[in-house]
Formats: structure tokens, C-alpha cells, sequence
């Protein structure tokens, strides 16, 4: 991207130069993905903020079934134009063994039950776009077909998971930064992210 933030505005940390508490909480995933992604490089002049971000990450991780994480990233990157998250939660989700069928529809935009996605995905999905499209306005009857769908726990997650998705986008199109990884679509080897 020409408009691009560069190094010259916002400093890249190097991994090994992070502050402890955000190095041991990216540590399994910069091993396992063998790269250091730009956002957590430049996260990481922000150490804590950005160690709660990562922090905030994982435990929605642990809280919400991965199936409805993964959509919830696959759907707020669509909407956002995140590509960057867009490429790396479409690799995960094939990881996942979610199927490409079923992450080609998520990025559909569509939520059209009766193909790869359950209704309570589709109930998910419907939910995501709305509340990013009117900024958590008018969404409630939406919200309570999820919480029906799905119950108030995984709900409450999902809730917080679209709003952790909105943030990263703001992050990441505002600097400009492009993907790490190709998309799954774009890429026969597939692979995982994220």
C-alpha cells in the first residue's frame, strides 16, 4: 500500500527486543508460526496495551467455540477489509478442518442457512455485520437471536470477540500494512495463521 505507515513514523520492534510479559504471551504463536507478524511489532511500542490485546485474544479463544471465532474474524475482516486478518483466520479455519466450503461461504457476507453454515451461524454472522455496519445501534433483536442460538455465555464472548475484530482492523488499515500470508484462496498450499 503507497499510503503505508513506515518504520520511519512507527518503529518495528523486534521480537526478541519485546517487553517479557508480551514476548511470553506472543511466544507459542510466533514458534508456531515461524514469523513475527508487523501489528504485534508495532503493538509492542505499546507493550501492555498490547499484551492485554493478545491477553483479551486467547482467553475469547478459551471461551468461545473456535467455530464461532473463526467467523466472527472471517466476518468483521470482510466487512472491515482486513485482509491481513482476512488471510490468516482463513488459514486457520481450514487448520480447523472447518472446510473451504465453509470459509468460502463466511466470506460470502451472506449468512444463507441450508449450505455449509448452521443457523446459528448464520444467526452469528447476521449479528457481526449489523453491529459493525451500525456501530451497535438497532442490533438487540439480532443479539437476542444469537443469545437463543447459541446461549448468554457464548453470546457475551461473541459480543466481545466482534468488538476485539473491529479493533484490530482500525489497527491494521490504518497503518496500512499488508497481509503476512497470501489468502487460502489465493494460495494452493493453504497453511495456518493466526
Amino acid at each position: 500500500m503507497s499510503d503505508a505507515i513506515g518504520p520511519d513514523l512507527i518503529p518495528r520492534i523486534e521480537f526478541e527486543d519485546f517487553a517479557h510479559d508480551l514476548k511470553e504471551s506472543l511466544r507459542p504463536k510466533v514458534e508456531r508460526l515461524g514469523y513475527c507478524g508487523e501489528i504485534w511489532q508495532i503493538g509492542a511500542n505499546v507493550p501492555q496495551s498490547m499484551f492485554q490485546f493478545c491477553e483479551l485474544t486467547e482467553a475469547l479463544k478459551s471461551e468461545i467455540d473456535m467455530k464461532y471465532v473463526e467467523l466472527v474474524a472471517l466476518t468483521a475482516a470482510g466487512v472491515m477489509g482486513n485482509s491481513y486478518e482476512k488471510n490468516q483466520h482463513e488459514r486457520l479455519a481450514n487448520s480447523l478442518d472447518f472446510g473451504r466450503d465453509w470459509i468460502a461461504q463466511v466470506n460470502e457476507l451472506q449468512a444463507e442457512r441450508g449450505r455449509h453454515m448452521s443457523d446459528a451461524e448464520c444467526a452469528v454472522q447476521k449479528f457481526a455485520m449489523a453491529a459493525i455496519y451500525r456501530r451497535g445501534h438497532d442490533c438487540q433483536d439480532l443479539f437476542k437471536e444469537v443469545i437463543e442460538a447459541v446461549g448468554p455465555e457464548q453470546a457475551t464472548g461473541i459480543l466481545l470477540s466482534v468488538g476485539r475484530c473491529v479493533m484490530h482492523a482500525i489497527f491494521r488499515n490504518t497503518l496500512g500494512l499488508e497481509p503476512p500470508v497470501a489468502s487460502l484462496f489465493d494460495d494452493a498450499k493453504g497453511g495456518e495463521a493466526a
